[in-house]
Formats: structure tokens, sequence, C-alpha cells
């Protein structure tokens, strides 16, 4: 700014107000100004001016890498924030970096607010993160903790899945369970109030899994190996989906008219023509913008009082799902 206004032959204060597009300097002058900083490549410091200000406006959000959905809620949260005057910095989760470390980097580097996606962190950490910044947790119900959540309703996502396969013809409907974690809690009691719901309790059918491809290739393997493969399979997320797609078609069990596959999340993986895949939207743009109006709310509307917003799921039928063969029934 000091070059700016030795260039042109005015103060700094001058220059300042200029560039802030305060009032004050005439036209002429302000023109002179532009020219002379477009010259010589001026950008104001951004962070030095909220540091001055003692506000950084930066929403830290941690989420994981390999997580197609993650980076599909990532996309929509910039654009929810620029929206309303924030920045986001970004903290992931690798196979090599924990969440702790990836909420740790964001408080050194001054976040206001820590939107967590899929968090898994025991809820006392939650509530004593709260105590000194807004949290807020996407996707996983966590009422111990005290702090914002925003999230799809799982349960009623599975029962939506359920009921298109029930409504297809289907009662022996297994389910690639997501492991130990908040959110693949949710999912696993929602196929199973759902199938109690349809009458299909003896059918029952939970098969160890996690949120990966991998795992999912390792349940369809695990069917295939027990010989007795149910008409229809939930997995616990599209990822896991996938998984079992790739293991079922290796070993020649066609999908839908053999089987078919439900997945969860509506990721860009699940809309690739290669995959097709009957899936549940959780409806990201709309969590995304629920996630930071939650926390522009607590920063600059003084609210203090937890809150939570459950949305509710979508189904979306792709080309995995059929009715079950006659002799499958």
């Amino acid at each position: 700014m000091e070059d700016v206004a030795e260039l042109v032959g005015l103060s700094p204060a001058s220059v300042s107000l200029v560039l802030r597009n305060a009032p004050g300097p005439s036209a002429q002058t302000r023109e002179r100004v532009l020219e002379a900083a477009a010259r010589i490549g001026y950008r104001p410091d951004r962070t030095a001016s909220l540091l001055a200000r003692r506000r950084s406006r930066v929403l830290g959000v941690t989420f994981d890498i390999r997580n197609s959905f993650h980076a599909e809620l990532v996309e929509n949260l910039y654009v929810a924030a620029e929206a309303v005057g924030y920045d986001l910095a970004l903290s992931t989760l690798t196979r090599v970096r924990d969440e702790g470390q990836a909420v740790e980097t964001l408080l050194d580097f001054r976040a206001e607010a820590l939107i967590l996606l899929g968090t898994e962190l025991p809820a006392a950490r939650l509530a004593s993160l709260d105590r000194g910044l807004p949290v807020i947790s996407v996707g996983r119900r966590i009422a111990a903790a005290g702090l914002d959540v925003v999230r799809a309703s799982d349960d009623e996502g599975l029962g939506r899945a359920v009921a298109h396969l029930v409504e297809l013809g289907h009662r022996d409907i297994a389910f690639i369970d997501g492991g130990s974690g908040g959110i693949a809690a949710d999912r696993r009691r929602g196929y199973r109030t759902a199938l109690r719901a349809h009458r299909l309790a003896d059918r029952i059918r939970v098969v160890p899994g996690a949120h990966t491809e991998e795992a999912g290739a390792r349940a369809a393997e695990r069917l295939l190996a027990e010989g007795a493969l149910p008409s229809a399979v939930i997995a616990c997320n599209d990822r896991c989906a996938v998984g079992v797609l790739s293991a079922l078609g290796q070993a020649g069990v066609s999908v839908p008219d053999t089987l078919s596959v439900v997945g969860y999340d509506d990721s860009v993986l699940s809309r690739l023509a290669s995959f097709d895949l009957t899936t549940v939207s959780q409806n990201p743009e709309e969590q995304a913008r629920h996630a930071v109006a939650a926390a522009v709310e607590r920063l600059d509307g003084g609210r203090s009082a937890p809150r939570e917003i459950v949305l509710t799921p979508r189904l979306v039928v792709r080309g995995t799902t059929a009715a079950p063969r006659a002799d499958s029934r």
C-alpha cells in the first residue's frame, strides 16, 4: 500500500480509502490509485486485515479424501460459505492422518467454526471443542454432545430402500454393514426396523462390511461362498455397493437379473453409466446450506442453544434393481 501511495503521491491512508471503496476520494483520485495498484500487481492482504479485526471469517472443514460424497459436500459448502462472506479451510483424513490431527490443523489456522463431515470423534471431545468455537456435525447424530447437527434421516433412507425392493417383490434382502461408527449404526438400525415393518424379521441378514469398495467386494465374496445368495443387497454406502458390483461381475452374477443392489449417498460414483446404481440421496446441497447457516448463526447471530436439522432422504431408482426371478422369490 505504501508503494502505491508513493507512486501516486498520496498518503497510505488515502490509498486505503480507495482500495476499501470507502467514501472521500474523488473519482479522479480513485482512478489514479487503481491504475497504479494494477500496474505494480498490488493485492490486499486479506489475512492481515481480518487479523487486525480479530476475525478470520474462515470455517474449518474436515473430510475423508477417499469419500466421493464428502467431496460433493465440500463443493456445496464452498458455494454456501461464499454466499455469506465466509471462506473454507479444508483439512483431510487419510490412511495416515486421523480426524484429531485434521481438527488440530484447523484450530492452528484460526478457523472460527468447525464443520465436521461424518465425524467419528467421541462425544466428549466434540463437546469440549464446542465450548471453544461452534462445531457442526454433518451426517452423524450426536445427542450427547449438545452441539449443532445437520443430517439426513438414515432410518427413513433405509426404509425407502427396503420398501422399493419389497414393492418389486423381494423378500430375501441382505444388508452390508458399515462398521462401528454412529452413521453405520443408524443405517443398520434402519434396515432392521424396515424389515420388521414389512413382516420380514426372520429374513434379517446383516453382513459385516465397511464404507469402502474393498469391504463391499469382501462382503459379496462372503455371500457367494455361503452358496445362498439373497435376491437383493443394500450396501451401507455407494462405495461399498460399487465393490459389491465389481465382485459380482467377476463371479458372473448378473445385476439386476440375478441380484438387485442398492447403495446409499447418490454420489458421483452412483451416477456413472458403468454402475447406474439405485441409491438413496442425502441432498448434499441442503446439508451444506444448513451447516454453513448454523455456523453463521452461532458466530454472527448470537445463537447458543444447539439445534439438530434432519433432512428427508430421497430414493433414486436406476438400473441395479428389478423384480426378482421367480425361483428366488
